[in-house]
């Protein structure tokens, strides 16, 4: 007998370690950090395909979306924080509310957001960009490609590198929009290449993006893989590492 409550003592102290280990989990990923990885090339040259990074829940305060499966048990936007121009978030997309997207924060609310000719104008006022090296990459269909890349900085002095393969496409000369109360204007680092804010809902595209919908602030990196290892070529593994982005800030 007291062998078996032995027995049944210690599955009962297993089970609550999974069930106290599991919880901890949540509540990290929901309050504190979440990790995320980079599908697709919206994002370059900031973000390659391939990036692993931690996105800080807490920074923006927390919503629905902050809960596993957009569980509705919290109303609205709780200790809510004020994102700032410049600043890379992911968010719930406002047509479906489930798919997670990632982008820059281009426009707060009351601001006017334009683009004519590839030039970002905010306010009325043209956002500096200057040219620098051209950038070197391979697209989707494993070819390689060199495009214009710029620094752009905003009116708050943030800077980050852009690229453009042309000032001609349909969202390099845009309406000007008048981003509303409680929500942000948001736009992805390969200008031609992403469909964000500039690109209606009902065409696709992003739309302006509710302050309930954000997720979190992307913080740093803590694993980038090049994709060229298949899953079961371990001897590969260490070379499709991206050793000097592990562990890298977002900026």
């Amino acid at each position: 007998m007291a062998a078996r409550k032995t027995k049944s003592g210690g599955i009962a102290e297993t089970i609550r370690t999974v069930v106290y280990a599991v919880l901890i989990a949540v509540g990290i990923r929901s309050f504190a950090y979440e990790p995320f990885n980079i599908p697709s090339e919206s994002m370059l040259p900031t973000l390659l395909v391939g990036d692993y990074l931690f996105v800080s829940k807490f920074t923006y305060g927390y919503s629905r979306y902050s809960l596993p499966f957009g569980l509705p048990l919290i109303p609205g936007r709780v200790l809510e924080g004020t994102p700032e121009r410049g600043d890379v978030i992911v968010f719930k997309l406002p047509r479906d509310n489930s798919t997670d997207y990632i982008k820059r924060v281009i426009g707060l609310p009351g601001d006017r957001v334009q683009v004519k000719g590839g030039i970002l104008y905010l306010n009325g006022q043209a956002v500096p960009r200057r040219q620098i090296g051209d950038y070197e990459h391979k697209d989707d269909y494993g070819q390689k490609r060199r495009d214009r890349q710029y620094v752009e900085t905003l009116p708050n002095g943030k800077s980050y590198r852009i690229l453009e393969r042309t000032d001609e496409a349909d969202t390099d000369n845009t309406i000007e929009y008048l981003v509303p109360a409680g929500h942000y204007f948001m736009m992805g680092d390969n200008r031609d290449n992403s469909t964000d804010s500039r690109v209606r809902p009902d065409h696709g595209g992003v739309g302006y993006v509710p302050s309930v919908n954000l997720v979190g602030r992307a913080d740093f990196l803590f694993f980038s893989h090049n994709g060229e290892a298949r899953f079961w070529e371990i001897w590969n593994w260490p070379f499709a590492i991206r050793y000097e982005r592990m562990f890298s800030t977002v900026k």
